[in-house]
């Protein structure tokens, strides 16, 4: 009996045991390393996932840098092109301090005219417009002052004074761009007018009807106003042509600007207005002449 038992049963038993200890354990020494490497790989998926993030942030942020960076270099590219066309356009007075000044003459006021009506009137009434050299007087050659120009066109100026006894009208009407210029000319004319009666016609603090009292109180030898004050009276009848024997345009004088009567539009258009209100048509009459000063 005790042959077929084995003499070592009981060690069998033991290492039986062990085994299947073993063999227990193994499992779950296993599964140990199997979780502790699936939360390696959560945690280094996190740090994946958050580089990825801020990398993703970094990389939108520099494209707004580049995109401000780019509409500010489109800014100064379109800033320095503007100020290039700025540059290029050229105004009058850079225009006129180029070239030197020369003297008006009556063609130039017969193309202001033609100029200006050429497309408003009919060549029948265009050709009414035209004025021949026996209605103008001697211009100014940019030699002589206003009182030396005035008693060469006017030598006869003490006589035709005293024969002038007409209300609302004057002898000689002197027309300038501006209220100032018109007051310089009134100082300059104290060597030429003698005992004439000088008036101001011009818009700075003076009334239209305060200007029609005077001319119709008493008898005015001179005046000098400007183009859009003298249309307003002649529309008004507070003034007439009846006793004007020389009308003088202060054509030559530039502003600071350099600028001439005809330069500034506005004064231009009243300039061409006021001819057209019946100073033309007198002209043409041999009521008066023009002079280019």
């Amino acid at each position: 009996m005790a042959d077929d038992l084995g003499d070592e049963w009981w060690t069998q038993e033991d290492n039986s045991g062990v085994s299947e200890v073993e063999e227990d354990t193994q499992p779950i020494a296993e599964e140990q390393p199997n979780k502790s490497t699936s939360k390696k790989r959560k945690g280094e998926k996190q740090i994946q996932d958050s580089t990825k993030k801020k990398k993703r942030k970094k990389t939108v942020k520099k494209e707004c840098f580049i995109t401000q960076e780019r509409s500010e270099e489109k800014g100064d590219k379109e800033s320095n092109k503007n100020k290039k066309r700025r540059k290029k356009k050229k105004t009058i007075t850079d225009v006129l301090t180029s070239s030197e000044p020369v003297p008006g003459t009556p063609a130039d006021l017969m193309s202001l005219l033609k100029n200006h009506y050429s497309q408003t009137r009919s060549v029948i009434e265009q050709e009414e417009l035209t004025l021949k050299d026996s209605c103008f007087l001697s211009s100014n050659d940019l030699t002589h002052s206003l009182s030396s120009y005035l008693k060469e066109v006017c030598p006869k100026w003490a006589k035709i004074l005293k024969q002038h006894t007409q209300t609302r009208s004057v002898v000689l009407l002197i027309v300038c761009g501006s209220a100032l210029r018109a007051i310089d000319v009134i100082k300059q004319l104290m060597a030429f007018k003698g005992q004439a009666k000088v008036l101001k016609l011009f818009a700075k603090h003076i009334k239209v009807d305060d200007q029609i009292k005077s001319l119709s109180k008493g008898v005015t030898h001179i005046a000098v106003g400007t183009p859009g004050r003298i249309c307003a009276l002649l529309e008004k009848e507070g003034l007439t042509v009846q006793g004007l024997k020389y009308l003088v345009l202060d054509w030559n004088y530039r502003d600071q600007k350099l600028r001439r009567m005809v330069d500034m539009p506005e004064v231009k258009g009243d300039l061409l207005k006021m001819m057209d209100h019946g100073l033309i048509k007198s002209c043409r009459e041999g009521t008066f002449k023009i002079g280019l000063f």
